[in-house]
């Protein structure tokens, strides 16, 4: 009886260890990621791009061309005087001359040019030929040219313009308005001042009196004293 009881207890104790041992205990997950944490770090992931990024191929460039179809200038009464294209050649000026014969800026290379884009309408166009007309005659010697271009109105008005304020410079017809458009020249009158070697030196919309005029005049007359 003994026997029995002892193989009874042996038996349990197997039993029992056999169900602790294939029994899984509790299961641990391997901790991750927050979603905050997860949110955070896509804002931060980014995304390729077949094209690298805008400063690299702004790099790869370079400067930036002008179109020849555009205006290098742009508008100087829009964006200030660093349009007026200072340092950069002047474009060309193909115009007829009031009275008969072609100014060409091309043909008057080696001398320096004082190009007034103007119309007969508008006052600081009147108030400035006078004292373009002193400037033309003192400093006829250096080689100095002046013109004036005169945008979409017709010959007759500007010739009587001209004769009425005994201008001593030439007159040129911009009769489409394709001179202005490439020289930038969108508020009248403005003023270009080209150096013999054929750029532009210095800019200035109209309005302006002796002194800009002279401070701009000296810097395509060098060598020159210029005075107002």
């Amino acid at each position: 009886m003994v026997l029995g009881l002892l193989a009874g207890v042996v038996t349990a104790v197997i039993v029992v260890g056999v169900i602790v041992a294939f029994v899984p205990g509790p299961v641990h997950p391997t901790p991750g990621p927050s979603p905050a944490a997860s949110a955070t770090a896509a804002s931060f992931s980014p995304s390729p791009s077949p094209s690298g990024s805008p400063s690299a191929s702004a790099s790869a460039t370079g400067s930036p061309t002008i179109s020849p179809s555009a205006s290098p200038f742009g508008s100087p009464a829009a964006s200030g005087s660093a349009l007026f294209g200072v340092g950069l050649p002047a474009p060309s000026l193909r115009v007829t001359k009031v009275g008969g014969g072609t100014f060409d800026l091309a043909e008057l290379r080696g001398k320096p040019v004082w190009v007034n884009f103007m119309q007969t309408t508008c006052p600081p166009c009147i108030d400035e030929f006078p004292l373009m007309n002193g400037f033309a005659v003192r400093y006829a010697s250096t080689g100095l040219v002046v013109v004036a271009v005169d945008i979409r109105e017709d010959e007759g008005t500007v010739l009587a313009f001209a004769e009425g304020l005994n201008a001593t410079f030439p007159v040129a017809l911009d009769a489409d308005g394709s001179a202005q458009r490439t020289w930038g020249a969108l508020a009248l009158p403005v003023h270009f001042w080209v150096d013999a070697e054929g750029i532009v030196r210095a800019g200035a919309l109209g309005g302006i009196g002796p002194d800009v005029m002279a401070t701009s005049l000296q810097k395509i007359l060098p060598g020159t004293t210029v005075s107002p």
